[in-house]
């Protein structure tokens, strides 16, 4: 389940465009993309903003490896 905060948000059509264009040259979705853009202007104008921890994506690390000899 995720963790995060979720609200309508309405934006120009041609800012979400900028914003799509932007997110899919960072291979980023526009949600990512957004969260991006707006931690940097918050650092430009001095406001820290603390990074959730979030639940690691992918395979646990350690445990066996396939294909991998025990020498």
């Amino acid at each position: 389940m995720s963790t995060k905060k979720a609200f309508p948000l309405r934006l120009d059509p041609a800012l979400h465009d900028a914003v799509q264009r932007l997110a899919d040259a960072e291979l980023r979705s526009v949600n990512a993309e957004i969260e991006v853009l707006l931690r940097e202007a918050l650092t430009r104008r001095g406001v820290k903003a603390a990074v959730s921890k979030a639940a690691k994506r992918g395979r646990p690390a350690g445990g066996s490896q396939e294909g991998a000899e025990d020498a």
